[in-house]
């Protein structure tokens, strides 16, 4: 029987990882390189902060008006993302994704990352709920706040 999806069930495990210190070139080459969106910064395995695509085009757009910068990741970081637990379920991560332009979440246990997971994460716990529907053992009453549920009657 197909139980509520939980994020460990879904998430990426080896997950692409910046340094602090490492140069922002370099950390956007190695974000190509690997085709990720995003990365968590972490040192000796406790999640610091994340960079993103979007943070790296603001570094591109502010050199219109001066020469591309260089620096460090940790100088253009978000830091204290927001983040899930392993045993977090995926609606509740879905709900975030849909009222935050977050395409990635870090996980983790205390400080320390154990994975992430993103959009196409919980798309694919949603294509297996439904290839199992006889095994749901939730309503979306309990999961879904009066407005996701205003918003997706909309839809």
């Amino acid at each position: 029987m197909t139980q509520i999806p939980i994020v460990s069930d879904f998430m990426t495990r080896k997950v692409v990882t910046l340094s602090p210190e490492l140069d922002i070139y370099d950390a956007i080459l190695k974000m190509m390189k690997h085709d990720v969106s995003g990365a968590p910064v972490v040192e000796e395995g406790q999640l610091l902060g994340m960079l993103s695509e979007k943070d790296c085009m603001g570094i591109f757009a502010a050199a219109a008006y001066s020469q591309l910068p260089r620096g460090t990741v940790a100088e253009y970081m978000v830091m204290h993302p927001e983040t899930v637990g392993p045993n977090a379920d995926l609606f509740m991560v879905a709900g975030i994704f849909m009222h935050r332009p977050y395409r990635r979440l870090p996980v983790v246990e205390g400080d320390t990352l154990v994975g992430i997971v993103s959009r196409p994460d919980v798309l694919r716990a949603s294509l297996e709920c439904w290839e199992h529907p006889e095994g749901r053992k939730w309503t979306d009453s309990k999961y879904l706040t009066p407005e996701l549920k205003a918003m997706l009657k909309n839809k």
